[in-house]
């Protein structure tokens, strides 16, 4: 069957690992985040709202809470994770504790991995939480997903996920840099893909760096020709307000931003 493109992407953060604001800044964009708000970001992640009313969420940072309150949602019932930094797992003491209130239990999905150092945290996730590991192929909520370690620069690497229905193919690919054809492979054929861009141009030296800049990622979707990009991760170095003169099929994302995933 044809997806039908009533699955939805909802962006609840577009922000690298410090947020914006951050706490110690003035400078301009800081600023506005701090009065309209058109800046402002939380912690990366994303929920998938599909078409028979299953969802899940791919991350679960230290905005975890924030982003259920805005939502007005009191459980989410399955959660991918790409990596275990504070960024992306901040938030899962209290979605465990939500499960344990709520007497129902949680499905994390993660690579094994990613999952070791997660339980070495926070040892009493099990308690109220079922863990699926992702090494191989997963299917959840009608997509097939493929997950495959990336580069991540001096912080070591993540992992980034395909997720394929027929007729459409998506990706998430937050946290990555300098990535070698065997970890772009997956990425070739996409409808949309969701990429990690902390700077529109990124001047500390190279060994430093963890995430693509924005111009370094265009020359990736010249090779890659995704038919839609959005860029996440953004630090406060990104102004919302400012016209970058990207092209027509990329874009950023926004707080709350809602994508359809399925052909038009």
């Amino acid at each position: 069957m044809q997806n039908t493109g009533t699955d939805q992407l909802v962006f609840l953060g577009t922000g690298d690992a410090m947020g914006v604001p951050r706490l110690y800044c003035d400078c301009e964009v800081c600023t506005e985040a701090r009065s309209s708000g058109k800046n402002r970001r939380y912690r990366s992640a994303v929920a998938v709202e599909c078409e028979a009313g299953e969802q899940f969420m791919i991350d679960c940072g230290p905005d975890f809470r924030v982003s259920m309150e805005r939502r007005s949602q009191r459980f989410i019932g399955h959660m991918l994770i790409t990596h275990a930094h504070f960024d992306h797992i901040g938030g899962l003491p209290e979605w465990a504790d939500a499960c344990r209130w709520l007497g129902r239990r949680g499905q994390m999905y993660a690579p094994r991995e990613v999952v070791d150092i997660i339980l070495c945290q926070y040892p009493w996730l099990e308690r109220n939480l079922d863990i699926h590991f992702v090494d191989e192929d997963i299917a959840l909520a009608g997509w097939k997903i493929h997950g495959w370690k990336v580069n991540h620069g001096k912080n070591g690497y993540s992992y980034a996920y395909r997720f394929d229905k027929p007729g459409y193919a998506w990706a998430y690919c937050s946290d990555s840099i300098d990535l070698p054809p065997e970890q772009k492979a997956p990425l070739h054929g996409l409808d949309l893909l969701i990429l990690g861009t902390s700077f529109y141009e990124e001047l500390a030296e190279f060994s430093t760096r963890s995430v693509y800049d924005v111009t370094e990622a265009l020359g990736l979707l010249q090779e890659i020709k995704p038919k839609r990009t959005i860029f996440t991760h953004m630090s406060h170095d990104i102004d919302q307000r400012k016209d970058y003169v990207l092209p027509g099929s990329a874009s950023f994302a926004s707080t709350g931003m809602s994508v359809p995933l399925g052909k038009d």
